[in-house]
């Protein structure tokens, strides 16, 4: 009875084993090669207050054969800036930009338009300064042809067929 015992445990053993699923190489951890080093983490810097730096500029261009008219000026007290520019629009407005900007507040702008746009029916291009012109170039010559001979191959009287018996 022993002997029976022992061996339905042994079945019941061996069924589970079998029973259990197969680990996959699909589901073991892939292997690279060596763990990356580690780095200590590098500790914060303090944060340096600066005081505050005003600056100011202005630009401007004006070129009429082109046609291009802006501006800009801007000021900083360091805190604040303000600024304004113009640019002329192809239309025949001009368009201003007047702004302020802060930590605070962010960008902040004003836009206004001088003048009444212009849309023109039909213009063609002409250009500033005519093409120049310059002489066609002269017909191309070839050399002659070579020669063509028409002599027609030369007539020789048949020979009688040479006989079996001569």
């Amino acid at each position: 009875m022993i002997i029976k015992v022992v061996l339905a445990a042994a079945a019941v053993v061996v069924g589970v084993a079998y029973a259990a699923p197969a680990p996959h190489p699909e589901d073991a951890p892939p292997i690279y090669g060596p763990p990356a080093p580690s780095y200590p983490v590098p500790h914060p810097q303090p944060h340096k207050e600066e005081p505050p730096k005003p600056y100011a500029f202005e630009y401007g261009v004006q070129d009429d054969y082109s046609g291009a008219n802006y501006g800009h000026n801007e000021n900083s007290d360091g805190s604040e800036v303000k600024g304004t520019y113009q640019v002329a629009l192809p239309d025949g407005r001009t368009q201003i930009v007047n702004y302020v900007a802060d930590h605070y507040n962010g960008f902040q702008a004003q836009v206004e338009y001088k003048g009444e746009a212009q849309y023109p029916e039909h213009q063609t291009y002409q250009p500033a300064h005519p093409a120049p012109s310059y002489p066609a170039p002269p017909a191309p010559t070839y050399p002659a042809p070579d020669p063509v001979y028409d002599a027609s191959a030369p007539t020789y009287a048949e020979e009688p067929a040479p006989s079996e018996y001569n």
